[in-house]
């Protein structure tokens, strides 16, 4: 049972909540705060004051005074009115991640509505009800709006929402999980829309499936090391230490342990090449950048969720508007961690071409192919990569940079930061590919090499490759052999063999990942 307080939620709480469907509760003394908050907040709207978006309009309409008859309408129409997302549905475990977070925003006792609005969240999440939330339409300021409207609009019975695998109006599945339907009130509307819990799902999830990636992409790459007889020199730890990112210096060592043992790599396995390429040389530095930017991104998102995103804020017998939904600091993370993803997807396929061109794989058949000239081996599989590659460079050019006004000129810096988020959902899926494909060519290079196997964790690695991709020498339709790898590690079954390293060298200053998830 994950309990929330507004202060203490993790991103390892949000991952057993949103996937592994974790029932949730409210914390005691949220409650209390939230009762009081709530006093406050009805007390300053009886009083002669103008207060945003309890008394008056929103947006640029925020001068408008309201009669008191007008202020609970005033809430309906905000959830109706900014519903206008479009597009594909979020996934499930997005919008669940979204209902997780902003309960806790509530739990915080700073947005002054009810408690009953964080409960009804909480039953949605424990009875599985999911609402369904266009992906399009929130530029991240004031928060993700139109998103956090599609949820509330299934709150109070409007919208829809998926029930056992069906969707339904928002009244129908209140009814089928015996959830009553919320009336809203003074200021609860607002409070369910202002705030940046789409983004921060979403770069939440994805930290998670990247921290896998780049785990094993440790793998895949020694797995390239092994092939192409590349040196291992380049991972002493001495040449680590003196240039100490705490990324480097982990990567450095994963790959030490991953190679030692093997009889074909060592400091002095060709004295022809005093130095390999970049692409092997530099791995602890590259993937060594993208965990350190992933370290970043996790300091962040371990903030916000313990933030209050709404606006206005009460505090004691006080109401002060001000700008916490802005997604700035969010915005920047996510483009950071697809530029991230670029790096390591980018240093992946420069490892492809150099398994398949004969000029650069010292003495590999030209493009892995048992008959080159009769057959192409895996000169498309590097043609595909590529493709890739030119698709995720686009993706990676940052969205935080493009604020276009909005709401009358009121709004008139915005963050996209949800832009940010969707692009590094999609960069996400191309940059495993391409490790995919590279795994494939390593796998296909080793064969050839026919080197003894020495049972450590990269023989391992290999065959679990060979037996779930079935990998031929042979000319095939390769597509399926890319999926199966693909899910190979999107199931985390390289990362895995990669955490038996690190568990392997407890002694060793091993950064032990950049999410608080267990190991």
């Amino acid at each position: 049972m994950v309990s929330l307080d507004g202060n203490h939620l993790t991103i390892s709480e949000v991952k057993a909540v949103a996937v592994a469907r974790e029932p949730v509760q409210m914390d005691l003394h949220a409650r209390e705060r939230m009762s009081r908050t709530r006093d406050s907040v009805l007390n300053l709207a009886a009083a002669d004051s103008p207060v945003y978006a309890v008394n008056t309009g929103v947006g640029l309409l925020a001068n408008t005074r309201l009669s008191l008859s007008d202020l609970d309408d005033l809430q309906l129409n905000v959830i109706r009115s900014h519903a206008c997302g479009c597009g594909p549905p979020l996934p499930r475990e997005v919008v669940r991640a979204m209902m997780l977070i902003r309960a806790n925003v509530l739990a915080k006792g700073l947005s002054g509505v009810r408690v009953e609005v964080a409960e009804t969240l909480c039953q949605l999440l424990n009875h599985d009800v999911t609402p369904v939330v266009p992906s399009r339409g929130s530029v991240g300021a004031s928060g993700d709006l139109a998103p956090l409207a599609h949820i509330a609009l299934v709150l109070i019975g409007e919208g829809k929402a998926e029930v056992g695998g069906h969707i339904c109006n928002g009244h129908e599945a209140l009814r089928h999980a015996g959830i009553p339907r919320l009336t809203l009130a003074l200021k609860e509307g607002v409070s369910l829309v202002n705030g940046t819990q789409a983004m921060l799902a979403i770069g939440i999830l994805q930290l998670l499936e990247l921290e896998n990636l780049v785990d094993s992409a440790d793998v895949v790459s020694a797995l390239t090391v092994r092939a192409l007889l590349g040196r291992t020199a380049a991972f002493d730890e001495r040449i680590h230490s003196a240039r100490p990112h705490p990324g480097q210096r982990f990567t450095a060592l994963v790959l030490c342990s991953l190679l030692a043992g093997s009889a074909t790599v060592s400091a002095d396995s060709n004295a022809r090449r005093v130095q390999d390429a970049y692409s092997l040389r530099c791995i602890p530095q590259v993937h060594g950048a993208v965990r350190d930017a992933m370290s970043y991104a996790n300091r962040v998102f371990a903030i916000e969720l313990n933030s209050a995103t709404d606006n206005p804020l009460v505090f004691d017998d006080e109401i002060l508007s001000g700008g916490n939904f802005h997604g700035a600091p969010l915005a920047l993370a996510l483009d950071f961690l697809a530029i991230a993803l670029c790096q390591l997807a980018g240093i992946s396929e420069r490892r492809i071409e150099r398994l398949v061109n004969p000029a650069l794989n010292e003495g590999l058949p030209a493009f892995l192919a048992s008959k080159p000239g009769l057959e192409s081996g895996l000169m498309m599989a590097q043609v595909t990569a590529a493709s890739l590659i030119a698709e995720i460079r686009v993706l990676a050019n940052p969205a935080s940079t493009c604020s276009i006004p909005t709401s009358g000129n009121q709004e008139d810096f915005v963050s996209m930061g949800m832009t940010s988020a969707l692009k590094l959902s999609e960069v996400g899926k191309l940059a495993r590919l391409v490790l995919a494909l590279e795994a494939l060519a390593a796998v296909r290079a080793l064969q050839f090499r026919g080197l003894d196997r020495t049972g450590d964790i990269l023989d391992q690695a290999q065959a679990t490759i060979l037996q779930e991709c079935a990998v031929s020498l042979k000319d095939q339709d390769l597509t399926e052999s890319i999926e199966k790898a693909d899910g190979c590690i999107a199931r985390g079954m390289l990362a895995s063999l990669q955490a038996e390293v690190v568990a392997g060298r407890e002694s060793a200053p091993i950064h032990q990942g950049a999410t608080d998830r267990n190991r």
